[in-house]
């Protein structure tokens, strides 16, 4: 079983460009909390969520370093860091597609992608500290680093966890803990947005995004013993208007970037209500009845941006290279919307990101500090 006394979670869920907010909020709460250690015992991260999450665990030890390296890591993001960029690449990439889709797969192999995320994997390589994560959690820094895929054979939720040796895999219908030593592939394989970016295969099985079979975002840290959890989402709370005047027919663009925010953000949106009424529960029952209930009451913080990460992307839009709207373009995935702001791997967007997370994480401190101080 979990050790109770690590009981502090960050969770971190994916939101592609949208993950350097994250940054900030973490830079606030670098200059907010008194100790140099992380003040979070459990770090769970999806997606991208899962680049911060095993960046700030790599460097547990050292809290304001961390949130520094992860920030020099966002701030000076093009495009071409995370996903090939090339005229002559992308223009390959769709006429692939074209003949795939014209002959049927007939002597032409199934395109895997719309983008080639090899820059990515090689700059993870480089850059991510892996051995840290185990020296954390070895000299006592760090209880468990969880990172959440999909696996497209089980159709399966499956958290990869590097912890001591005490804990052990959890089995929960669609959803599976499993001890790993966390390596840049696993976080591909979590942060592989369906369609966008090519799976991961991982062993025997091939891993996507790890939003899409992770209806639960919250229930790594609970399973392993979580009773606080400061939560940093990449979407605002306010709900979309309703048109007024005639809308145009959704393009594949539209779609994408809808199903993304599904993943994203209507998953933890909906575990996160379930949370708060099991909560409310608990606190109309008697002590015995709670404990015989076998669930506990759990704190939460959820910070999320302030404003409309949409509307800073409209801004910033014109910065994704041209190659690359040309091939989103040709398949209709490209215009206004919610899709450029998961693409816009860009330093002004990610630094326009970055500051309203800081912002926002410095507006809600005596929360923050309030829930490192339980």
């Amino acid at each position: 079983m979990p050790d109770q006394s690590a009981n502090t979670a960050l969770v971190l869920p994916g939101g592609g460009a949208r993950g350097a907010y994250q940054v900030g909020v973490l830079k606030a709460i670098a200059e907010l909390s008194p100790d140099t250690v992380l003040p979070f015992s459990i770090i769970s991260g999806t997606s991208a969520g899962s680049i911060n999450a095993a960046v700030m665990a790599s460097h547990a030890s050292d809290f304001s370093l961390g949130a520094d390296r992860l920030e020099q890591f966002w701030a000076h993001f093009r495009c071409g860091d995370i996903y090939r960029t090339g005229w002559l690449h992308n223009l390959g990439t769709g006429l692939h597609w074209l003949a795939s889709m014209t002959l049927g797969g007939l002597g032409v192999a199934n395109p895997k992608s719309l983008l080639d995320n090899q820059p990515l994997a090689e700059l993870l390589k480089r850059q991510l500290n892996t051995a840290g994560i185990q020296s954390a959690i070895d000299n006592g820094h760090l209880h468990a680093l969880l990172i959440t895929a999909s696996g497209y054979a089980t159709a399966r939720a499956v958290t990869f966890f590097q912890a001591r040796q005490s804990i052990e895999g959890w089995q929960q219908r669609k959803r599976v803990g499993q001890r790993a030593c966390i390596r840049a592939e696993h976080l591909l394989a979590s942060a592989a947005l369906p369609l966008l970016f090519p799976a991961q295969r991982l062993g025997n099985e091939y891993f996507g995004d790890g939003g899409m079979r992770h209806t639960t975002p919250l229930s790594p840290a609970i399973q392993m013993g979580a009773d606080r959890m400061l939560i940093i989402a990449t979407r605002d709370a306010r709900p979309d208007p309703e048109p007024t005047v005639p809308s145009h027919y959704p393009s594949l663009g539209d779609i994408g970037g809808y199903l993304l925010d599904v993943i994203f953000m209507d998953h933890l949106s909906n575990d996160l209500d379930r949370l708060q009424r099991i909560n409310r529960t608990l606190d109309l029952l008697p002590d015995d009845q709670r404990a015989a209930s076998g669930l506990r009451s759990i704190e939460t913080l959820l910070i999320q941006p302030s404003q409309d990460l949409r509307d800073i992307a409209e801004r910033h839009r014109h910065r994704i290279p041209a190659s690359v709207k040309t091939l989103l373009r040709g398949v209709g995935a490209w215009g206004p919307g919610r899709l450029p702001s998961y693409l816009l791997f860009e330093a002004e967007f990610c630094q326009e990101l970055i500051e309203l997370g800081y912002q926002d994480g410095m507006s809600a401190k005596n929360d923050i500090r309030s829930l490192l101080r339980s």
